[in-house]
């Protein structure tokens, strides 16, 4: 299993460092565009083997009597309901997510502004629902020609025509339930309404990834390719830092695209720009925090083989193209990796060739990889889960913690009373069922014991598993591949 590659405290001290010292070159504001996930960089923790995914919002605990914190969504999508595929919910319901989760902090919310606003009912209902909720609401509105119309946008008809959100501290986090809401926009806006009014500000942007000071072709940054597969981005040498300063830095293609646009807004706004490239704009300190190399070389090209089994998973079920897969094919290729690399795969297959039955395959904390079968009692992830328990407890593989007098009338309850066509235990079941077992049964008590070990097991499914399944082992904290084929036939899978 992954070794510790990643020094979190030097990290966050690092960093919260670099953002006091952007805020003091521009004069004591700075608003700080917020890329990524902030509670839960799931992802990062996975590449940086150490990294907690709640880093950035510890790091900016740290800054809260200078922080406050502005919440960007786009109209558009209130309008057209989008959704965030990770949790479920739609952009406008997660801003009060977001809302609820900063306070749980202590950090201050002081707004919310909606972008790309043209009258949207939706959005105005929206605002209105904020507004009762005692949040102060902003407007910025679409401006013809952005972001190639520089006259018109540096200009009372452009970034002028945008409601000025009033912030009180020093550091202003501009952050949004997704990407294309807004965010570098309404940095801009805000740039241009302070110095129209004589204050002095400054704007940096806040993203882990791609990580600066790796190289091109790290398997870290290959990684974050292989994550960002639908937006079609791609790592680059960012041309202006190394024409500047003779330095090899990476960034990626939209902020390298994007940057002589915004070099020209910031002399138009400030008089003179204070970056000469991408990567001056950022104030990402994660590659110094890296402190073994090799272990997190290795968990990135993990992270890309799973990667490509949830695009091919996602490709069946109509939500990417083959496209995606192809890229992150690529991927592999310049990382020299193949699935064979992943060491559950492998097992999953053998298991369901042996019994022409769905299977899956678990490797443990300490390298053993255990296995589950499917029977007329337990789904293969549930057998797998039972099993993966037993052996971290060393108990006996023949010993059974729940008897079939327990599972049998779950079994009748689910057929003959709730109307499901599957009789076989799913995994959130089988652990009700275990935990029942654990107040009369040492064995059991002992099995339970080693849930939290479970956490960054590595488990391959030979099958797509149900949505129970999936959430189950994304809350016990396992990282799950499947092979991108259903147990069935039919066209419809619940």
């Amino acid at each position: 299993m992954n070794k510790i590659g990643f020094d979190n405290e030097k990290y966050l001290k690092m960093q919260s460092e670099r953002i006091k010292e952007r805020i003091s070159a521009f004069g004591g504001k700075l608003y700080l565009e917020f890329g990524g996930k902030l509670f839960d960089d799931y992802h990062a923790s996975r590449v940086l083997p150490g990294f907690k995914p709640d880093s950035k919002i510890t790091m900016l605990t740290q800054l809260k009597d200078e922080a406050e914190i502005v919440i960007v969504i786009s109209a558009q999508d209130i309008e057209k309901n989008k959704v965030r595929s990770d949790l479920g919910i739609t952009y406008d319901m997660d801003v009060l997510r977001l809302i609820d989760a900063f306070r749980g902090y202590g950090l201050y919310v002081g707004s919310v502004c909606l972008t790309h606003f043209t009258n949207q009912t939706s959005a105005v209902a929206y605002q209105r629902k904020l507004e009762s909720l005692g949040m102060k609401v902003y407007r910025h509105y679409p401006i013809e020609g952005y972001p190639s119309n520089i006259p018109l946008i540096v200009s009372d008809d452009g970034y002028g025509k945008n409601e000025y959100i009033e912030t009180t501290r020093s550091l202003v986090v501009i952050t949004a339930p997704g990407p294309g809401s807004g965010k570098m926009a309404t940095c801009l806006s805000q740039l241009y309404h302070e110095y129209k009014r004589g204050i002095k500000a400054g704007y940096a942007k806040y993203e882990t990834f791609p990580i600066w000071n790796l190289p091109l072709k790290h398997p870290v940054n290959l990684a974050y390719e292989a994550a960002t597969a639908d937006l079609n981005d791609v790592n680059m040498i960012d041309p202006f830092h190394l024409d500047a300063y003779g330095e090899t830095t990476v960034n990626y293609n939209r902020d390298v695209e994007i940057f002589p646009v915004l070099n020209a807004m910031f002399e138009k706004i400030m008089g003179e720009s204070p970056y000469k490239s991408p990567t001056d704009m950022g104030v990402n300190m994660a590659g110094h925090g890296i402190i073994d190399d090799e272990a997190c070389r290795e968990a990135s090209k993990q992270e890309i083989i799973r990667r490509y089994f949830n695009t091919r998973c996602q490709v069946l079920k109509g939500l990417a193209d083959m496209e995606q897969v192809m890229k992150i094919e690529f991927l592999m290729k310049q990382a020299g990796i193949t699935v064979d690399d992943r060491a559950v795969v492998s097992q999953a297959r053998v298991k369901a060739e042996a019994t022409g039955e769905p299977a899956a395959a678990m490797e443990l904390p300490d390298g053993r990889i255990v296995t589950g079968k499917t029977s007329t009692l337990l789904g293969a992830s549930s057998a797998l889960l039972l099993n993966a328990l037993k052996a971290l407890a060393g108990i006996d593989d023949e010993a059974e913690l729940i008897s079939p007098t327990t599972i049998e009338p779950i079994q009748d309850l689910k057929v003959n009373h709730l109307g499901n066509h599957n009789p076989r235990l799913h995994t959130d079941e089988v652990l009700i069922a275990l935990s029942i077992c654990a107040t009369t049964d040492d064995r059991a008590e002992l099995a339970m014991q080693q849930i939290q070990s479970l956490k960054g097991c590595e488990v391959h499914s030979s099958v797509i598993l149900s949505p129970v399944d999936v959430n189950v082992f994304r809350k016990l904290g396992v990282n799950l591949t499947c092979e991108p084929v259903y147990q069935n036939k039919k066209l419809y899978h619940r």
